[in-house]
């Protein structure tokens, strides 16, 4: 797989997993109260993690390659 594969596999996770999360803010709060634990839980980390990922997974990919040497 390359590296543009990859990048736009985890743009689109980003994208997905974070509308819902723009719902969850401008929606009515009676409405999105229900859904809280998803978006702490699971919405929310999957999000951070990939947008981490994106901007400093390569930084993190060679730091673990150099001491597995």
């Amino acid at each position: 797989m390359t590296n543009a594969t990859k990048r736009s596999i985890l743009r689109c996770i980003h994208i997905i997993f974070g509308l819902p999360i723009i719902g969850y803010i401008y929606g009515p709060p009676s409405e999105t109260l229900p859904y809280l634990p998803y978006f702490r839980y699971i919405y929310l980390p999957v999000v951070l993690l990939a947008g981490f990922w994106m901007w400093k997974g390569d930084a993190i990919r060679r730091l673990f390659t150099k001491q597995s040497d």
